[in-house]
Formats: structure tokens, sequence, C-alpha cells
């Protein structure tokens, strides 16, 4: 009979080499090479069980064989979602049923809009955007506030698009609709002159629209003209308010000093400290929101002026004193100056009066406002008083900067919550591009709510292919429509897609429960509490990675893949890693085909989407990822290795099994479900036959005496544990073994000497 002990050695000295000459075998190769051409085709069940040879080649893999006339039953493993803990595959005490499903994809990839990294990056985009408004009309101002003092000439001035968009947007002009012929007009023309551009051009177009009323007013009868509803008087009507509403660019002719030809006189700037002072005002408050710096300016025109206030007229007929009182005593868009004057006029010692009675649940405000403020009840002041002290301006100043900005971030948070609405149901491309609160959001968040796109021209961004850089996205060259596509996923036809993610949710799932068993299998109750929150932390992490690099530069996150497949992250470096995951699987001589661990570090860097260059990659289509592709086919050569070593030694087959199987063992219940493993305890530790009829708890106590389970994670004591085991199983089945045979085995490097071998052997044979 053929040694265990000796077999043993001489395959697992180098597991690489004898994995390789079983792969070489034309059987094996065969079967192995029309796996993996094929699997890639199979897009659904029923294709991949009708497939015999496939079905059958990853049922052996998984040790399923004797399985594989169950159809039925593996059809509804591998329908299982196993994010859910009741799905059929889960509900299996053997965890081979699982690990099938596991090894597939067929109900794992979720089509979404959105996934929730990318909805919680965009909406992080969004409030980034809005705070950096406050940084960017700063930076704005800054700059015009340098280069208008290095411009001689207005034409000068029109060619900086950014110094003239500053000064048109302040003044309330859209850029986009400004000839360059009319701005020089404008700016080089003196607004006191009635005979300056600006002002000619003013009359020319009241006098254009005045013309058309008088012709329609000549032509037109009595009776339409009387009549409202007739087309003459509409026409009229229309034409009137054209001239009410006409443009007036007098404050941008008043904004600079250039001369009737578009140069500065001797000694001239284009604008003065007092002009600059006045735009820059201007266009703090033409935001779409407020600025903190216009908040500030609004601060400092309120002390500037609340001192000169003398009746409560004063403040209900000055619209900007009004906003900035109401809004920092926190009342609401829809309060009315009379209400205002009536709480200012209220004298609070008297119970009955206007602040002490209404207002409902304002009450309390009305009463504070009244008494921050020192009018009579005719809303004057008495001799020698004013309006408010400077403690009692300082509390209303304390109170609009702690709240001017409130009613911007009520709204935000309201579009945010009816964001989170409405994205999740959204259907395809033409359902979210039909929404405007949600294209509010997407496009503000990424920079393009003022670029005027088109719905078509949107929809080529979203629907572009984000693998392809000859896609429609690319050819605009422009960042921010590469983020909008980003955040979202859509198909080129723009239906829903699946988010394009370092790991598949499958490898994630995979990757996440393999963290906590491994860190909770020997722990207590809290090490396992804090192993479930890493695997939260790292499942809602990895989707916002997008880049090779963005993984292995967190490190919390590489232990995390290290601890998950069973390797102690103390021993590798992020540069060993890093290594790992550049290799070229195709070239034997690659860092990741020359280290040792080479099938556990391929199948780790398989479960990453990055391509040669580190970013994100489209993962191959088919039912299988290729760290599942990867896994199937090791398991394949395992098995096969173990069925024709087993073939003429049993013993062999068995410590190969216990070998490979060992990774998965966490009580000495896995021992006793599985008689194959459990064969080799026994023998191991000379447990007599009889035991085997002991009740199971027994047995358990009995195995936890001899064996510490945690030793089998040990690669040195699981060695000694199983040349023990081939030992003593040659011990018990009458192997002779001679010592010629031990030398070539080399088996002192296992712990058990040639010597201690022979002696073994001299027992069984009654020798001294």
């Amino acid at each position: 009979m053929v040694s265990t002990y000796i077999d043993y050695n001489l395959i697992t000295r180098d597991m690489k080499t004898s994995i390789r000459r079983t792969a070489e075998q034309v059987l094996v190769a065969r079967e192995t090479e029309y796996y993996k051409a094929n699997i890639g085709n199979v897009t659904s069940i029923d294709e991949f069980l009708d497939d015999y040879r496939l079905y059958s080649y990853a049922m052996k893999a998984h040790g399923l064989e004797d399985m594989t006339y169950a159809k039925a039953f593996m059809r509804k493993v591998m329908e299982s979602d196993l994010s859910d803990d009741s799905s059929y595959a889960n509900m299996l005490t053997d965890e081979r049923y699982r690990n099938f499903a596991m090894a597939f994809s067929f109900s794992q990839s979720t089509e979404v809009v959105q996934s929730d990294a990318q909805e919680d990056a965009l909406i992080g985009l969004y409030n980034q955007s809005i705070a950096n408004q406050d940084d960017a009309v700063t930076d704005d101002t800054n700059y015009f506030n340098a280069a208008i003092d290095t411009v001689t000439t207005a034409d000068q001035l029109w060619q900086n698009e950014k110094l003239k968009n500053y000064v048109l947007t302040a003044l309330g002009f859209d850029p986009d609709y400004m000839s360059y012929a009319h701005f020089k007009g404008v700016v080089t023309s003196d607004e006191s002159d009635s005979s300056s551009y600006v002002n000619t051009a003013a009359a020319a177009y009241e006098q254009g629209y005045q013309d058309k009323i008088d012709a329609i007013e000549a032509s037109a009868s009595a009776a339409d003209l009387a009549d409202s509803t007739s087309t003459a008087s509409q026409q009229i009507a229309q034409y009137q308010a054209a001239i009410d509403s006409a443009p007036d660019y007098t404050p941008l002719a008043a904004a600079f000093n250039f001369q009737s030809d578009g140069t500065l006189a001797a000694g001239d700037l284009p604008m003065t400290d007092t002009q600059k002072a006045s735009v820059n005002e201007a266009y703090a408050f033409a935001q779409p929101r407020l600025s903190s710096s216009a908040a500030l300016l609004n601060k400092e025109y309120y002390e500037s002026t609340i001192g000169s206030v003398t009746t409560v007229d004063d403040i209900t007929s000055n619209s900007r004193l009004f906003a900035y009182i109401r809004i920092a005593y926190g009342l609401p868009s829809g309060f009315l100056t009379s209400t205002m004057e009536n709480i200012l006029t209220s004298d609070l010692s008297d119970s009955t009066s206007y602040a002490n009675t209404q207002g409902g649940e304002y009450n309390a405000i009305y009463k504070e406002l009244a008494a921050a403020f020192n009018f009579q009840t005719d809303g004057t002041l008495a001799s020698g008083d004013t309006a408010q002290t400077t403690e009692q301006t300082a509390t209303t100043s304390a109170y609009w900067t702690d709240r001017y900005n409130d009613a911007d971030e009520a709204a935000d948070e309201s579009l945010i919550a009816s964001y989170k609405t409405l994205i999740s149901v959204v259907a395809d491309v033409d359902d979210l591009l039909a929404d405007t609160k949600i294209m509010q959001l997407a496009l503000t968040a990424v920079g393009l709510e003022d670029e005027g796109d088109t719905t078509r021209k949107l929809k080529k961004v979203l629907t572009s292919d984000l693998t392809d850089p000859k896609s429609y996205v690319y050819t605009l060259k422009d960042d921010r429509y590469v983020e909008l596509a980003k955040a979202f996923n859509f198909n080129t036809d723009g239906t829903l897609g699946v988010p394009m993610l370092a790991q598949s949710e499958t490898e994630i799932l995979n990757t996440a429960k393999s963290y906590v068993v491994e860190k909770s299998r020997f722990g207590t109750e809290e090490e396992k509490t804090e192993a479930t929150e890493e695997s939260q932390y790292y499942s809602a992490e990895i989707e916002k990675i997008e880049t090779r690099d963005g993984l292995l530069s967190n490190r919390r996150m590489v232990d995390f893949i290290l601890v998950a497949a069973g390797l102690d992250p103390e021993e590798y470096t992020t540069d060993y890693v890093r290594q790992m995951f550049e290799s070229d699987f195709s070239d034997p001589k690659s860092f990741i085909n020359t280290e040792p661990d080479t099938t556990i570090f391929k199948e780790i860097v398989a479960s990453y989407n990055f391509d040669s260059e580190g970013n994100l990659a489209k993962p191959a289509d088919g039912i299988q990822t290729k760290r599942g592709l990867l896994e199937t086919e090791d398991l394949y050569l395992n098995q096969t290795l173990e069925e024709q070593k087993g073939e003429d030694n049993a013993g062999l087959r068995l410590a190969l099994y216990f070998r490979r199987m060992a990774s998965g063992i966490n009580t000495a219940y896995d021992l006793l479900a599985d008689s194959a493993l459990l064969q080799v305890i026994q023998t191991t530790f000379s447990i007599p036959e009889e035991m085997s009829s002991a009740d199971v708890d027994v047995q358990y106590a009995y195995i936890n005496r001899v064996l510490d389970v945690e030793d089998l994670h040990d690669p040195e004591k699981l060695e000694k544990l199983l040349v023990r085991f081939a030992a003593l199983y040659d011990v018990e089945n009458n192997t002779d073994v001679s010592a010629a045979e031990l030398i070539m085995s080399g088996s002192g490097r296992n712990g058990i000497s040639a010597d201690t071998l022979l002696s073994l052997t001299q027992l069984r044979t009654g020798g001294a």
C-alpha cells in the first residue's frame, strides 16, 4: 500500500506544482478550458443547468458532485438572495450550498438609478456647492477689484470674460444677451449728458414702442380702445409694459470712467473705490441666495442706519430695514408691515396691548421684538431716545447673523428630502429629466445649474458609457458632466443599470461575511459586534472607492480585506499588497504568480473591478465574477487531485481534504457534522470507534479535550496535525515505510522525524 505520510509530504511540499500537474492532465485541461470559455456566455439559470459540462464542473468544484442530479433543488439555491438571512441557501446548514450560490450572480446585481453611496455623494456635493458659494463670491470680488485696475480701455474690459460677467451680473444684465457695440456704447457714456449713447438709446427704445402705441390708437376704433379684451387694447398694454420694464443701463454707465473713445483720461482708473464698492455690493446681492458677504453688508447697513430712525414708519417704509428685523427675530415671510407697526407701538406694561395679546405661536417673539425698540404708542420717539440702544442693536444683529440663512437652509432640507423620496421612484432616464427638483439638486451639485443645457444634451450625458473613452460625455471635455453621469446608473438605452463599483454586490457581501467569521469564530459576543460594525463600515466605504489607489491608501480597508481572506495584516505591508494588485495574472513571472499564497491573493485581486491603470472597470458580462471563476477552477483542481490520489490511498485524500477545509472549521460540531473530517481527528488522537455511538455532546466535549480547534487556523499547527494523522493512518493500515522513502519525502520538515516514524512502524510490527 502507498504511504499516506510520504505522499502527503511530497504533494504538499510544493502544492502549486502539484495543482499545476493536475491541471495539465488532458481531460482536466479540456474540461477547465471548456468551462472558462463558455461560462461567460451564460445569462440565466436555465442555460447553466442545461449545459451539463458547465454545471457538473461547478458542482464537482464545490464538492456537490453527488447532488448534480438535483437540478430543481440547485435552482432554488441559485435563486436565493444571499443578503437575506431567511433565503433558501442561507437556511441550509451545509455551507457548501451557500458558497455555491455565492460563486455566481444570478440574483445579486441590483439595477438601481442610484446606490446609497451615490446618493450620499451627490447630496454631499450639493451641500458643498452651497457652502462654496460664499467663497466664490469673495474670490470673484477679490479678483475683480484687483484686475479692474489693470484695464485701460473699454475693449480690454469686454475681452476679459470674468470682469465683464461680474459687472453685468452685479447690475442685473445677462451676459449672454449683451452685444459688444451696446456694451461699449454704455460704458463710454456720460449718464448726465442727454445726448450720450446710454440716454439716446434708451429714448429710442421707448420711442419705438410709443410709436407703435400711437399707430394703434390712430387706427383702432373707439370701441376697441374702450374694450380691454380687444386686440388693439392688448397690443397697447403689451407695448406699454415693454416701456415700463425697459432696462436701465445708466448704472452700468455710471460704474466706469471711460471716455467716449473707450480710453481713460491721464491719471484715471476705470473705477474709483466708491464705484467698486457699489458694484461689489450689487454683485453680493445678485446671487441666488444670501451669502455671508451679503449678510455682513446688510448688518453694516442696519447698524449705520438704525441710529437715524425716528419713527416706526422709517422702518416699515424701508424694505431693507424691515426684512432685516423680520428675519432677525425669526418671523415668517408673510409678516406684514402693519403687524410690525402694531408690535413696535405696543406698550408692554399694558396687558391688553397688541404685542401682549396677539401672535399665537409667535406671541413670545412679538413681546421680545416690542422690547427691542423704544417707540412710543404713536410711533415716535420720546425726546432724547433712540430707536435702539447699543445693546438692543447688538442683540438684533446677533439674531440676524444667526438666522439670516434659515430660510435657505430650510429650503435645502426640503429639497434634499424631496430628492430622496422622488429618486426612489425613477424608472428610467426620462423620469429623472422630467423631475425639476431632482434635476435642480443634481445640476447644482456638479455646478451645471446655470448652463441652460437642453434635455436632449443631458440625456446623452446620462446615458453615456463611462467605460468607453469615446462616449459622448467625454467629448464635452468638461469634468462636471462626467460627475453628473457617474452619479447615476443608466444603460445606453436609458433603462436602469447596475452601479459601477469597485466590487460587485456579491463580492462585497462575501468579503464582509468572511471578515465577521474570521474575527468572531473564536471571539466574544462583543468582538462579533465590533466585527459586524466594521463590516458595515467596509460595505459602505467600498461603494465610494473609484480607484485602486483610493482603496490601497486606506489601511483600514486593506486590513479588512486581508483578515477576510484569513491573512494576518501585520505580515503584509501596503506596498506588498499593491504589487499583488498591480500584477499581470497571465504572466507566470509576475509578482502574484511567484509569491507564496498565490491562490489567496489572486482571489482577493480578482474580486475587485480595476483596470490595468487602477481605475474602475466594467466587470465582464456573465454569471460569474472573475474571482468566482478563479475559485471554481481552483476548487475543481483540488477536488480532482484529492479524487485521483484517493483512488490509491483513502488516507491521503482525507488529509488533503482536511487541509483544504480547515479554514472553515470553527467548532467541534463542524468536525462531527462531516464524517471525513471526523475520521481524521479520530485517527490523529486515537479516538475509539465506539465513541461515534456516544451522545453528540459527549463527543463534542471529548474532541475539545484533545484538540484546540483554533489550532486548525495556524498553518504550522495544522501541518503537524496532518503529518501525525498520515503517520498514524499508515500504522493503522499496515503501511511499510523504508528509510529511503523517508529521506526522499523530506519528512523532517513537518515535525515528525524519520526515527519517530520508524518507531511507530515498529510498534505495529511488535519490534523493540
